[in-house]
């Protein structure tokens, strides 16, 4: 049995600077999307996601995937985002078992009306908080985590 490897007092402070960094960031994003166009940051980063996509939809496990999230919290918030007018989904021609999120017109206007509040947003709790260089070392340090827990 290998003995734990505890935080020493260096790697407590960024592991805590990270948690409530993170947290914060997230529910201002979460506070500002609410406010000004009645969305949640999930249902934003959903609707990104299908703007990017070609023919702007993706099938619903590719978008799960995407946003790490389970296929039910997946179909809830494309549910709301259903009600709104701002997905369709359909069935796949070639899969009888798969389901694609269609971004709708609506959703699509939607999108473009939210996106720049929520980018003044990220410039104000993140980005504009870091210098360029500490931004270089916060994306890739970042980056080296996401890829290794992929």
């Amino acid at each position: 049995m290998t003995q734990t490897r505890w935080l020493d007092e260096r790697e407590k402070a960024a592991w805590r600077g990270f948690l409530e960094a993170s947290h914060r960031v997230e529910r201002r994003l979460e506070q500002q999307l609410k406010e000004e166009s009645g969305l949640s940051h999930p249902q934003y980063e959903v609707l990104v996601l299908l703007a990017d996509a070609p023919g702007r939809e993706l099938r619903m496990t590719e978008l799960a995937h995407a946003l790490i999230t389970s296929k039910s919290g997946l179909t809830y918030q494309v549910g709301q985002l259903e009600k709104r007018g701002y997905v369709r989904r359909r069935s796949c021609p070639t899969d009888v078992r798969g389901i694609f999120a269609q971004l709708t017109d609506e959703g699509y206007e939607a999108l473009r009306e939210a996106a720049p509040g929520h980018v003044a947003a990220v410039r104000e709790a993140l980005i504009d908080v870091l210098e360029p260089d500490e931004l270089t070392v916060v994306a890739e340090a970042l980056s080296r985590v996401g890829h290794r827990l992929r």
